[in-house]
C-alpha cells in the first residue's frame, strides 16, 4: 500500500468504508453520493467541502494505488466506487471499526472510539478496543495508529491513524469541565484556609494584648 495517503484520499477511504458496512443497500457510491458523505456535517472531523472534480480526481489516484475500482453495472449507468482498503490491509472487522473512526474523525479515546463505532462493530468493551488498536500499532507491515502523549488535565490518551504521516503536534485542548470544577474546588480551599490562617493570627495578637494588659496588673 502506497503511504503516505493526503486528507482528502483518508477522508474518501474512510466514507467508503463507513457507507459499506453502515449502508450497504447504497454501496458502492455513486460519484455523487460519496461527495455527499465526503461532506458530511455530522461525525466528520473538520468538515469539508469537496467539489465533484476534486473527488473524481482523487478517485483516479486512488485507483492507480489500487485502494479503489470503479464499477459500471451496466452499459450507459453511472459509475460507481468501492474501496480496497480492508483488503489491502488484511484488517479485521474491530480494526477496520478503530481506524474508520480515527479516519472520519481524527484523534480519539478508547471511549469515544467505542461510543461512536456502534454501527461499524459493536465492542463489547474498551478491552476489544484496545486490543483492536494494540493489533494496529504493531502490525509487522508498519504501525497505522499511534498512541499521542497525554494532555495536562485530561486522563485519557488519544489515539491517531498514521495513513496520512505521523499526525502534526495536538494544539491543547480546553480543560474538561470535571477538570476545570476540581481545580477551582482547590482554588476555593486554599482561600478559605488562608482566611482561617489570618483569623487565628488575629486572635493571637488580641490575646497577647491581653496577657500583656493581666501581667502589669502584678507589675
Amino acid at each position: 500500500m502506497e503511504l503516505p495517503l493526503n486528507p482528502i484520499e483518508v477522508r474518501i477511504l474512510g466514507a467508503l468504508v463507513e457507507k459499506q458496512i453502515t449502508t450497504p443497500e447504497y454501496y458502492p457510491l455513486s460519484l455523487n453520493a460519496l461527495v455527499n458523505a465526503c461532506n458530511q456535517k455530522s461525525n466528520r472531523e473538520p468538515v469539508m467541502n469537496l467539489g465533484e472534480e476534486n473527488v473524481e480526481a482523487t478517485l483516479d489516484r486512488l485507483r492507480g494505488k489500487q485502494l479503489v475500482r470503479m464499477i459500471i453495472e451496466d452499459t450507459g449507468r453511472v459509475p460507481k466506487y468501492a474501496h480496497a482498503l480492508t483488503q489491502a490491509l488484511k484488517l479485521t472487522r474491530p480494526q477496520v471499526a478503530a481506524l474508520c473512526v480515527l479516519m472520519l474523525r481524527g484523534p480519539q479515546t478508547t471511549g469515544e472510539i467505542r461510543g461512536r463505532s456502534g454501527r461499524l462493530h459493536d465492542f463489547q468493551g474498551l478491552t476489544e478496543v484496545e486490543q483492536a488498536l494494540a493489533e494496529l500499532a504493531e502490525r509487522e507491515g508498519g504501525a497505522l495508529v499511534v498512541r499521542l502523549p497525554r494532555q495536562a488535565g485530561f486522563k485519557e490518551v488519544r489515539y491517531a491513524h498514521l495513513l496520512a504521516g505521523p499526525p502534526p503536534p495536538e494544539a491543547p485542548r480546553a480543560m474538561p469541565e470535571t477538570a476545570r470544577a476540581g481545580a477551582l474546588s482547590d482554588d476555593g480551599r486554599w482561600d478559605k484556609l488562608e482566611e482561617e490562617i489570618r483569623q487565628l493570627r488575629q486572635e493571637l495578637q488580641g490575646l497577647s494584648a491581653q496577657f500583656a494588659a493581666f501581667k502589669k496588673q502584678f507589675e
